[in-house]
């Protein structure tokens, strides 16, 4: 689905309530007012509602802006402000939720006009934050990678490769949109927050105080309650990821791909490097001998969209902590397998330096007094000792225990029915090693990139069963069920 298609469906469904309201139940005269409010209201549902299916995803999003505004503000008058991001990273999760149950309570109180002073102020702050951030956003793709945002004189032509954040996650995964169309969207959204902060007294309201303040406390509630279930307590009830049930990887990977190969250029821009002049250039009209490249730098070229949109299974790539490749190997095996997903292994890393010996050996011939046989020896010529950097781990007790009584037993039951198990984590070799040690998990441990990770399943840990690189199912470390009984109904192709 489109923005534009959701955007009208949103009007036709505002438009038939603000009907019901004054013509029918005769709540209110005033049909501009009325009909902002059910038309923003359920447009903030809708918003909030695709988040709130997954708001880990919202979490990671607001990571990657902790991460953009940490930059941001180093070596700026405002550098004071960044210790405070990697703070708010830790609570990114809670954060999340926060936001996500405001940015729907909005909407029912905006449509049941219930507090409306502190409804329009709510509303218009909240766009005014957005249109900071798709606004900031938006403009990092004028600024080059090795220069300063707040260096105005050397932001260069726009860039989509060089902004933070390439989507917004305004809507959740269900609708990915460009920075860009964001801000316009907050643009436009800022007039009617200015309107409901001026008229807030010309707001309808339904039913009668004590009606209003039950609603969007039962709401508040329910939202809540809706967004835990979709990560603490299970993964999300909606997959809206590449990663579901039914895809075979390797042959959904191989898809992307060949889409990808078939795209063609449609526009080249491109920047003169004496007058600094940028042009656009149709790939019709494109010749490379006009344009040569000692006289013009190439910055971008547009492609035509593939039949088959890119994803994160694109990027399915898996190696030993060695530096093998084994994402064939995975992905190829015959029978089950079982993944055990963990994008980030929780433990506190201490350093602590170690000496270490390099031994250096001088190999000498030496010739047999009795014979004309020589033979060659070995000798230590020198030892050199030097410090390294170490790290040991410290892992909290309830980490652990989610491990040895819920993961640990299930993996094991996996095993005893010839199931290959493997574990896919995001951390370093040391780091492994330790929790290996401590939790007693003995599976293959393979590294992949932290969004990979991030993507395959919403839960760390979490499991994906896969019969011949298929996805046949997929577990939150909290809903595992008992092996026995899942294995028997059990049925693979």
């Amino acid at each position: 689905m489109s923005l534009l298609t959701l955007l009208l469906i949103i009007l036709v469904f505002a438009g038939l309530l603000s009907y019901l309201m004054i013509k029918v139940w005769k709540k209110s005269k005033q049909w501009l007012m009325t009909f902002l409010q059910n038309y923003i209201g359920i447009l903030f549902i809708v918003s909030g509602f695709v988040k709130a299916i997954d708001p880990l995803g919202t979490a990671y999003k607001m990571d990657d802006y902790f991460a953009a505004f940490e930059v941001l503000f180093q070596n700026s008058w405002f550098s004071f402000l960044t210790p405070v991001f990697p703070f708010f990273t830790e609570y990114s999760v809670l954060f999340s939720v926060i936001m996500i149950v405001f940015e729907m309570l909005l909407g029912v109180m905006l449509i049941i006009g219930a507090f409306p002073l502190f409804t329009a102020w709510g509303f218009l702050l909240l766009i005014i934050l957005f249109l900071f951030l798709t606004g900031y956003t938006y403009l990092t793709g004028y600024v080059p990678p090795e220069i300063n945002f707040w260096h105005f004189s050397q932001w260069s032509d726009f860039d989509p490769a060089n902004m933070k954040v390439t989507t917004c996650g305004c809507f959740g995964d269900f609708i990915t949109f460009a920075p860009f169309t964001s801000f316009m969207k907050d643009v436009v959204l800022f007039f009617p927050g200015v309107y409901f902060v001026i008229f807030h007294k010309k707001m309808h309201q339904l039913g009668n105080a004590f009606f209003r303040k039950t609603i969007a406390g039962f709401a508040t509630i329910l939202f809540i309650l809706y967004c835990m279930s979709n990560y603490y307590w299970n993964i999300p009830h909606i997959n809206l990821r590449p990663f579901k049930n039914g895809v075979n990887i390797l042959e959904q990977q191989e898809k992307e791909a060949e889409a990808a190969s078939k795209t063609e250029p449609l526009r080249w821009h491109l920047k003169n490097k004496k007058t600094n002049e940028v042009i656009i250039v149709k790939n019709a009209d494109f010749d490379s001998a006009r344009y040569p490249t000692d006289q013009w730098e190439y910055i971008h070229t547009d492609f035509t969209k593939p039949s088959i949109p890119t994803t994160q299974i694109s990027d399915f790539y898996i190696e030993s902590f060695d530096g093998n490749l084994m994402t064939e190997d995975i992905l190829n095996y015959k029978g089950l397998s079982m993944v055990l997903v963990m994008e980030k292994l929780e433990s506190k890393a201490t350093p602590k330096y170690v000496t270490v010996s390099d031994t250096i050996f001088r190999t000498d011939t030496i010739q047999s007094a009795a014979s004309d046989t020589f033979t060659l020896v070995k000798n230590i010529q020198e030892i050199k000792n030097y410090n390294v950097t170490r790290y040991d781990h410290e892992w909290k007790n309830s980490y652990l225990k989610r491990f040895e009584q819920k993961i640990k037993p299930f993996v094991n039951d996996a095993k005893k029915a010839d199931i290959r198990v493997i574990a896919l984590v995001g951390g370093d070799a040391d780091q492994v090693a330790s929790f290996k040690q401590k939790t007693g998990l003995d599976i293959e441990y393979y590294t992949a990139d932290n969004i990979l990770l991030k993507t395959m399943i919403r839960s760390n840990p979490g499991i994906l069963l896969l019969s011949n690189g298929t996805i046949i199912e997929q577990w939150h470390w909290r809903r595992l069920p008992d092996f026995d009984n899942y294995s028997r109904n059990l049925k693979v192709d």
